[in-house]
Formats: structure tokens, C-alpha cells, sequence
């Protein structure tokens, strides 16, 4: 059995799949936050899969993740659709919920926002309100869990009973049931749906369907024109909306007028004025409280305990056992500084997170989509673009895919080839690194390399924009606030653990063998004999294309290769410093202040990592978009990189 979880964004799907499925999918209070189908086995009954869908306004879709429901939904046709609506949004959310009542699948509408209704004084008849849609309705907070049980329960019974969306005008349905006789081929199934689909004129799907007789179907549809005196889309369109009036009315009983507390804080937080100082002071606070406060505490704790304890005591330990020296060397000055080094930022990293997902949370970063809009828009992108900017913060894969939501096929480009410029976890540690050792622990590095990574997306934008195949109006940008939250701890914790054992995953995989690699490379010459670190293959690597990087003042081997092995995992390159440097101090001899920022923001800014780098080519589904992304990336980092150091050189 399939039950698909089909709603609006932000409308609490993913929630509502973690609940049912035991997933800890990201969940985030903005909408954007699904683009794919996920699927998961309902808890307690394997038998049942559960399907989160992506979020979708109707079913006239535009955007590639508005797509991939449409299609699920009419191609595949799942058993049961469990229909997610926002309590608080009924009107809005009504209108998605009749489109799916016209495909026949059985429904349940799964009443979400509980809690908030019952703060906001407002009650609706659940009774009423099913009677009038012909499917059962249940009232739920996938928030806290309530109602959950009733709702999987209601869905599991009514796997036989279709629903059909009503329609009170008799012109209009006479119209759709005399255009239903033309669809000979169409599945008995599907003939509604199509017939309505045809009948508001829609272009896509009337591609879809072959040896239909449109000539005899256009003449119904103009002669209902006539007599109502309006375009077939307007006439359909206002039908529903007309039909949904009639049902709010009857089912919605408001207590109380009063002003949302949402409201009061959206007059400070969105303010024309004081939006963005009080975002960039959020975020200075945030970052910080990350780097340079409680997470570098306990950071300075684990690292001073790898390096000055844990490395000599192992090695007495493997010397005492007799091992080869190259097995001494490899485990003690190779593994153990390699991965010990990348995980000893585990802490500020989940500092980071968890203050990110308080914000998440309450609902205060959607606001900031909305705030930056109006700056974005100046520069050739629109507030969406700031979603996969912000999910980039984490990781840059999910960022670089979510810029699906962005219809603009110019502006999704834009962002996909920007997105990675926003510092994700695994720039942290360099950043956290530098701060530390280089800048004699700064707090203000880190705030100003997410500054850099901002102002680096608006140069780009400006910049694209001058080419014919960028220039275009930024897609247009209409996003719902959703109501503030407080956010649960549990929430909290679970969004901040999840983020922070990918980095650690990654650490025991894929840091582990970039060390013993890059260890080995360090050690052994072309003709695999153990040499000098300065005669070994790396040196050789690192010595052959230094000059490229000497006009940005570190022209030097180690910080060379060391960049390189970053384009595997960006936290490889402080692996790598680890095994390359005995300790920090030679690594800040290594750099002057110049070109340890030079350094910096162009391993910011450069082609992000694999796994980044695949997902670019997936989303720009090009071969020459691909390369021209890498390319700019590149270019756009080497360039930056050698005005601060140059400009820096001679001022300081």
C-alpha cells in the first residue's frame, strides 16, 4: 500500500513523514526544503510505504520539483493521497486540495497547525468541513505528535473509497463531462482530471494526450465562455475559490480577533530599516558563539589532547611493540593527526548547528529570504535563491538541489553556480583554523568570511547578468510567512546531531583515507623508497604548479596540495596541514597575515568539493553549463584571492 503525503510548502510534510517513517529528513519552517520524492516503511507495518512529496501550490506546475509531484501523482497513483493542510491557511490550502480531489484517488485531509489554531482562538468543524469535500478529515499537530495515530488510521481505512471533487456551477460540469466522451485513450481513471485540465486550456497537458479531437473539445469550451461570459483558466479558477468561500464559511469559527504574536515581531524583525543590521548582528552572534567562545573551548581542548598527548604516547606505545617505523609513522603522524585534527572542530560545528536550527526553527529564517528579495533583485536574483544558500550552510549538496524551486532557468543557473560560495560545515574547520592560529584567535573572521561568501553571490550576480544567456528579470518571489514557533529542544538536537555525524562519517571515511594517502605521498618518492617530505611525490606535485599560486603569496608546496586534496572534502585540507606541519606554529610561520586571508577566501570561494562538484552537474543537466561553472568558480576565486593579498601587500 502507498500513501502519498502530498501538501503545500511548509505546510508540516516532512514532519509528518519523520513521525510515521522514523526518518530524520531535513525539515526546516520555510517552504523549498523538499525537492525530491522520498519514501519510507510505515512504523509498525512494513507493508505500507509512506511518500513525501514535494510542495506544491496546485497542479499546474512550473519548477522541476513541482513536476515531480504532478507526475508521481498521475502516473504512478498511489493508493491513498493523505492530503497535509495548514489550519491556519485554510482558503490557500483548499485550492491544491480540490485539484487532487478532481484525480479520484481516495483522500484524507490531515487538518495540520492544531496547536496554533487553538493559541490563535480560531476552531474548525472537521465534521462540516469533511462533509462538504466527501473525504474524512482529521485534525493533527504534526509538530507534537497529536492526532497522528487517527490520521494513518483514517488513511488505512479509506483505501476503497474515491473521492471526487465537487462542483456546484451545472454549466461548468456539464462542460467537463461532455469533454470527458472525447477521451477514448485517456485511463477511466484519469478522464476527469484531463478533462478539466483541457478545459482551463492548459498547453502541457494537452501535449501530453494524442489522437484527441481538441476541434469538437474547443467548441464546448467556447460556448461555456460564452454563457459565462469569462476565459475557461478564470472561469475554473474562480469556480474553486467561489466553492472554498462557501466551505470556510460553514466550517470556520474564529473565538477571538486579536494580532498574532508573529505579527508584533514582524513589524521589528522586517522592518524596512532595521531587517538587515539585525541580521547580520544574529549572525556575528551565532558565528561567534561557534568559533570563538564555547565551541572553541572545547575544540582547543580535544586538539590539545590529540596532538599533545594522544600522538606520543601511541607512538611510544607502537614503538614498544616493535612495529615498522613506516607503521609508526603512518598511524602516529599520518591517521591519528589526519582525522584527529578534522574532528577536533566537532565541537564548534554542532555550536553552529544547533544555534542554525533554533533559527530554522522559529521561523526566523524564511524572514530573511523575504528581507534579502529586495536587495537580490537589484543584482539579477530573487529571495529564492537565498533557500539553497542557506541549506548550503550545512552542506552544499542539498543547497546546489534545491535551487529546483527557482523557476528562472537563468537565475537557478546563477545559484547553483554561487550557492557553494556560502561557507558550508566542512569549511568551518579552515575557518576555525585560521581564526586560531593565523589571526591569533579573531572572532570576527568567521562572521566576515559568511560577509565575503554574500557579497561574493551579489558580484556574480551583477557580473552574469552581463551575458546574454543570464541576463534576465529575477523570478518572481511570493513566499508566506509562516507563524514563528518555539522551538523544541528534541527538534533542536536531533537537526544538530544529524548535520554534525555526517561530518563525523565523513571524517572516518573519507578524511581517514585521504590521510593515509596523503601520508604515504608525503613520504615515499616516484620510485616508492621513504625520503624526505620535501624530496616526496607530493613536494614533487606541489613544487610543479606553485608558481600558478605565488602571485597570491603562498607560492610554497604544502599550502598547494593542500588545496588540491580539498577539492575531495574541504575538511581534508586541515588533514592535510596535520600530516604536513609537525605542529601550528610552523604552520603560522608558513603564512603572513596577507596571504593566510589570500588562502582562505579562495579555498572559500573555489570549486567546492566532489560530491558539490557532481551535484552541480546533475542540477545544470549541461555539459558546457557544468564546465562553465567550474570554470568561473575557479577564476572568480583566483581572482579575488590575488586583489586582497596584492592590496593587502602593499598597505600593510
Amino acid at each position: 500500500m502507498k500513501i502519498a503525503l502530498v501538501g503545500n510548502p511548509n505546510s508540516g510534510k516532512t514532519t509528518l513523514f519523520n513521525l510515521l517513517t522514523g526518518s530524520n529528513q531535513y525539515i526546516g519552517n520555510w517552504p523549498g526544503v523538499t525537492v525530491e520524492k522520498k519514501t519510507g516503511k510505515l512504523k509498525g507495518n512494513k507493508k505500507v510505504e509512506i511518500i513525501d512529496l514535494p510542495g506544491i501550490y496546485s497542479l499546474s506546475p512550473y519548477s522541476p520539483e513541482e513536476i515531480v509531484t504532478r507526475d508521481y501523482i498521475a502516473n504512478e497513483r498511489p493508493d491513498v493521497i493523505l492530503n497535509i493542510v495548514d489550519g491556519t491557511n485554510l482558503e490557500r490550502n483548499l485550492y491544491l486540495t480540490l485539484q487532487l480531489l478532481e484525480f479520484g484517488i481516495p483522500t484524507v485531509i490531515a487538518l495540520n497547525m492544531a496547536d496554533l489554531l487553538h493559541k490563535q482562538g480560531i476552531e474548525i468543524d472537521v465534521d462540516v468541513l469533511g462533509k462538504r469535500l466527501g473525504c474524512e478529515v482529521v485534525g493533527i499537530s504534526a509538530l507534537d505528535g497529536t492526532g497522528v495515530g487517527d490520521v494513518i488510521d483514517a488513511a488505512m481505512k479509506v483505501n476503497e473509497i474515491p473521492c471526487q471533487a465537487r462542483n456546484d456551477n451545472p454549466s461548468i460540469a456539464s462542460a467537463i463531462t461532455q469533454i470527458e466522451k472525447y477521451l477514448e485513450n485517456v485511463p477511466e481513471k484519469l478522464k476527469r482530471y484531463y478533462a478539466i485540465k483541457l478545459f482551463e486550456r492548459d498547453k502541457k497537458v494537452a501535449r501530453e494526450l494524442k489522437g484527441v479531437n481538441f476541434k469538437e473539445i474547443n467548441n464546448i469550451i467556447q460556448l461555456c465562455e460564452s454563457e459565462l461570459r469569462d476565459e475557461s483558466d478564470s472561469i475554473i479558477i474562480s469556480e474553486r475559490y467561489n466553492y472554498i468561500e462557501r466551505i470556510v464559511k460553514e466550517c470556520y469559527v474564529k473565538e477571538r480577533q486579536k494580532k498574532a504574536i508573529s505579527e508584533k515581531v514582524d513589524t521589528i524583525l522586517t522592518n524596512r530599516f532595521l531587517a538587515l543590521p539585525i541580521f547580520a548582528g544574529i549572525m556575528f552572534i551565532v558565528y561567534y558563539l561557534a568559533i570563538s567562545t564555547i565551541g572553541k573551548i572545547s575544540s582547543e581542548w580535544i586538539s590539545n589532547g590529540i596532538l599533545n598527548r594522544i600522538v606520543p604516547t601511541l607512538q611510544r606505545f607502537l614503538e614498544n611493540a616493535n612495529c615498522d617505523a613506516w607503521v609508526v609513522g603512518l598511524i602516529s603522524k599520518g591517521i591519528v593527526p589526519g582525522v584527529g585534527t578534522v574532528l577536533a572542530f566537532v565541537p564548534q560545528l554542532f555550536v553552529l548547528f544547533f544555534l542554525l536550527a533554533i533559527l530554522e526553527s522559529c521561523g526566523y529564517i524564511s524572514r530573511i529570504a523575504f528581507i534579502l528579495d529586495r536587495i537580490f533583485r537589484n543584482f539579477g536574483l530573487s529571495g529564492k535563491s537565498f533557500i539553497p544558500m542557506l541549506i548550503g550552510t550545512g552542506c552544499s549538496v542539498p543547497g546546489i538541489m534545491s535551487s529546483r524551486t527557482i523557476e528562472n532557468e537563468a537565475n537557478r543557473r546563477i545559484t547553483i553556480i554561487t550557492t557553494s560560495f556560502i561557507p558550508c560545515s566542512a569549511k568551518l574547520p579552515i575557518i576555525a583554523l585560521f581564526a586560531g592560529v593565523l589571526f591569533g584567535g579573531a572572532w570576527w573572521l568567521a562572521p566576515m568570511a559568511y560577509l565575503i561568501g554574500v557579497a561574493a553571490i551579489i558580484a556574480s550576480g551583477v557580473m552574469l547578468q552581463k551575458l546574454k544567456a543570464f541576463a534576465n528579470r529575477p523570478s518572481p518571489f511570493i513566499m508566506e510567512l509562516p507563524n514563528y514557533h518555539m522551538p523544541k529542544l528534541l527538534s533542536v538536537l536531533n537537526s544538530s546531531w544529524d548535520r554534525t555525524f555526517s561530518f563525523i562519517r565523513k571524517a572516518g571515511t573519507v578524511i581517514l583515507a585521504g590521510s593515509i594517502v596523503i601520508w604515504l605521498a608525503s613520504n615515499l618518492n616516484w620510485r616508492w623508497q621513504f625520503v624526505s617530505m620535501n624530496d616526496s611525490i607530493l613536494a614533487s606535485i606541489g613544487n610543479a604548479i606553485s608558481w600558478i599560486f605565488a602571485p597570491l603569496g603562498w607560492g610554497n608546496w604544502r599550502p598547494v596540495v593542500s588545496s588540491i586534496t580539498g577539492l575531495i572534502a574541504k575538511e581534508n585540507l586541515v588533514g592535510t596541514f596535520g600530516i604536513l606541519y609537525n605542529n601550528w606554529g610552523e604552520l603560522a610561520l608558513g603564512f603572513t597575515s596577507a596571504s593566510a586571508l589570500s588562502f582562505l577566501v579562495f579555498n572559500l570561494l573555489c570549486v567546492p568539493c566532489v560530491a558539490a562538484v557532481s551535484a552541480i552537474a546533475r542540477e545544470m543537466r549541461s555539459a558546457k553549463w557544468f564546465l562553465f561553472s567550474i570554470l568561473y568558480q575557479s577564476v572568480f576565486a583566483y581572482v579575488v584571492a590575488f586583489c586582497i593579498y596584492q592590496i593587502a601587500r602593499l598597505t600593510t
